[in-house]
């Protein structure tokens, strides 16, 4: 007799298609049927009848009353609404946010912000657990939060809202004391931050470092100033909110707190990956070595540029750095590879080219020696 086959509904309030394919990938291993017209079209679907639900209950009152009152076993990737009796599964917001703290730390930064522009969950967890893992290192956090501000007018058809909003965060990154370490709750803000800071000439990441969450800005590669994110890891989240559907659907004992699954990683780019230094000659090295990293460049280029000795920028590197230049650029060169073998399936040959290296065996050689992994064993481990 053929095995009745799971029907699960898909309402998300929130859409992510990352989260989205994390489901599916589990849906195609199990044998789900996915209803996800709710997530694609956001109009309830009263009177279905299935087995499940995978719900992101955040704004819309009417998307919770449905979901409570289908009385079907339930996973919530929200914590907005932690009233409801649902099983959770959420990003560790917490763990983001010690490595945003980290990052910024061994960087040399001492001023540190949060910005976030919304009375939610999502950005106090993130704000809180910032200014935390900075307490921890005996360092404070100022929390820039628009919503709480006297420009902020409750009309939404005030069409200079937008400029407003830019006029006061202008004027809080004018008065911030520099040079600064800013996470913000979103990418969105952090993309408003970097152009805010281009229109008043503030120099990022050398008077202001900037750091966003969720890694989901477009063509960012294509940025001047690519900016820095904590990827989620979204599609884990998918995956593993539907496993443990599957689990309450069997009956099965579930974890009575929420599930939370760790950051993949920071995305270190641009916008936040240069030295607190007040060397002139080694800043416009690091800016160099950013800029032409995926370049062949080596130490005469290190050195003109900076206008030092071999020797003297060698000890300039080490004074306030902690590393040499060479090793420098090598780190530079590794932290972008990890990227785009995490965000694409591009072949090892075009990832070598696209660090600096002249040849895929050379970059195999020197990836494995800073890793410990091939190229091909990390990539996997991005995939688990």
């Amino acid at each position: 007799m053929r095995k009745k086959q799971k029907r699960v509904l898909i309402a998300l309030g929130w859409y992510d298609y990352r989260l989205h394919r994390g489901i599916e990938k589990y849906a195609q291993e199990h044998g789900w049927h996915l209803s996800e017209d709710l997530a694609r079209e956001k109009v309830i679907p009263w009177g279905w009848d299935g087995d499940g639900i995978l719900a992101w209950l955040a704004g819309d009152d009417d998307l919770a009353d449905f979901v409570v009152h289908t009385g079907k076993p339930t996973v919530d990737f929200s914590f907005r609404r932690s009233h409801l009796p649902f099983s959770r599964v959420l990003e560790d917001h917490a763990m983001a946010a010690q490595l945003v703290a980290d990052h910024f730390l061994t960087r040399g930064l001492r001023n540190f912000s949060f910005y976030s522009d919304a009375d939610n969950w999502v950005h106090e967890e993130r704000g809180q657990a910032y200014a935390r893992a900075l307490k921890q290192a005996d360092r404070e956090c100022t929390w820039i939060r628009w919503y709480q501000s006297p420009s902020l007018r409750n009309n939404r058809s005030d069409r200079k809202a937008w400029q407003r909003k830019r006029d006061w965060l202008a004027m809080q990154l004018k008065h911030a004391p520099k040079p600064l370490g800013l996470f913000t709750a979103v990418d969105g803000l952090a993309l408003d931050v970097l152009e805010t800071c281009e229109r008043l000439g503030i120099a990022v990441p050398e008077e202001i470092a900037i750091i966003g969450a969720g890694n989901s800005l477009l063509a960012v590669d294509a940025m001047q100033t690519p900016i820095s994110s904590v990827d989620g890891n979204l599609e884990l989240v998918g995956y593993r909110g539907a496993e443990l559907l599957d689990d309450l659907m069997a009956g099965r004992p579930v974890p009575r707190q929420p599930v939370r699954i760790p950051p993949a990683g920071l995305i270190a780019r641009k916008s936040s990956d240069l030295m607190a230094v007040k060397h002139h000659g080694i800043a416009k090295s690091l800016h160099f070595i950013w800029e032409h990293y995926h370049e062949s460049i080596g130490i005469q280029d290190l050195m003109k540029i900076s206008a030092m000795s071999r020797s003297g920028l060698h000890q300039a590197f080490l004074d306030q750095v902690g590393r040499s230049p060479g090793h420098e650029l090598h780190r530079v060169r590794i932290e972008q590879a990890k990227r785009l073998l995490g965000e694409s399936n591009r072949k090892m040959e075009v990832v070598a080219e696209m660090c600096g290296y002249q040849s895929a065996n050379s970059f195999w050689v020197a990836f494995k020696k800073s890793t410990g992994l091939s190229p091909n064993q990390y990539r996997k481990t991005l995939l688990r």
